[in-house]
């Protein structure tokens, strides 16, 4: 009986690490990602990315989303 409550507190755990690694994983990735122009103003996205991750959000890695392609179709 002891075993399968150690089992099921280690799978519980386990869940719970994983979620959290994951919703890190989540806000960082967004964080780095081309983000749309209606979107560039939310500061509700950035508070919350900023509590989960610990990190503020670097806005010369973070560029508009359709910059680049109006660039490069640009050069054609």
């Amino acid at each position: 009986m002891i075993y399968l409550i150690a089992l099921a507190g280690l799978f519980i755990a386990g869940w719970a690490a994983a979620a959290v690694i994951g919703t890190m994983a989540y806000f960082r990735g967004e964080q780095s990602k081309p983000i749309h122009q209606r979107n560039w103003d939310n500061d509700s996205f950035e508070q919350i990315a900023q509590s989960v991750t610990g990190a503020e959000i670097d806005y010369n890695e973070r560029v508009p989303a359709y910059a680049l392609d109006a660039y490069a179709s640009n050069t054609f």
